[in-house]
C-alpha cells in the first residue's frame, strides 16, 4: 500500500516546486520557508527520492528570455530495431532538450521525436543536419514553434 504524505513532506514538496533560490545557499533558503533545519530538509528530501514520492527535480529554461528563439520539434522516423541506439545519440547532442519514442499513427510513421533549441531557424537546420550525419536518419519532418502555451510543471499542494 503507498503511504500517504506528511504535512512535512507536503511543505518541502511545494517548496521544491516554487522558483529555486540563486544563491550559495538554496537548500537553506528553502528549509527557512518550511520550518526545519537544511540538514533535515536535505535529508527528508533523498528519503523522498529513496521511496520514489520524488521522481524528478530539474531546472526550467525560459529559453525565450535567453536568446532561443528558433525551436523546432523534429519527428524522425527510425528503423525499430535502432531506436534506442539512434535515441542515445541524438539526446546526448547539447542543443536537445528532449527526446522521446511515440507510437506511429497511419499517415505518420513518425517514432522518435526530438526538440531543439537554437537562436534561428537556419541554426536549427544545422544542428538537424548534425544529428542526420551522426545516425544516419534521413526521413524527418521540422515542426518549428509558432507559439509558447504553456512552461510551467506540475503543481502538487497549492490548496
Amino acid at each position: 500500500m503507498l503511504e500517504e504524505l506528511s504535512e512535512l513532506d507536503k511543505k518541502i514538496i511545494k517548496a521544491l516546486q516554487e522558483d529555486f533560490p540563486l544563491c550559495a545557499e538554496p537548500y537553506k533558503i528553502l528549509a527557512q520557508r518550511v520550518g526545519i533545519s537544511e540538514e533535515e530538509f536535505l535529508q527528508r528530501v533523498k528519503e523522498l527520492v529513496g521511496e520514489k514520492k520524488i521522481r524528478k527535480m530539474g531546472a526550467v529554461l525560459r529559453h525565450r528570455e535567453v536568446g532561443f528563439n528558433a525551436n523546432a520539434l523534429c519527428a524522425w522516423q527510425v528503423p525499430p530495431d535502432k531506436l534506442d541506439a539512434i535515441a542515445q545519440v541524438m539526446s546526448s547532442h547539447a542543443a536537445v532538450s528532449h527526446c522521446y519514442d511515440r507510437t506511429p499513427v497511419p499517415n505518420w510513421n513518425y517514432n522518435l521525436y526530438t526538440m531543439i533549441h537554437a537562436k534561428t531557424r537556419e541554426e536549427c537546420e544545422k544542428i538537424i543536419g548534425e544529428l542526420l550525419n551522426l545516425t544516419g536518419v534521413t526521413n524527418y519532418k521540422i515542426l518549428y514553434t509558432k507559439k509558447e502555451w504553456k512552461k510551467t510543471g506540475m503543481k502538487y499542494f497549492c490548496e
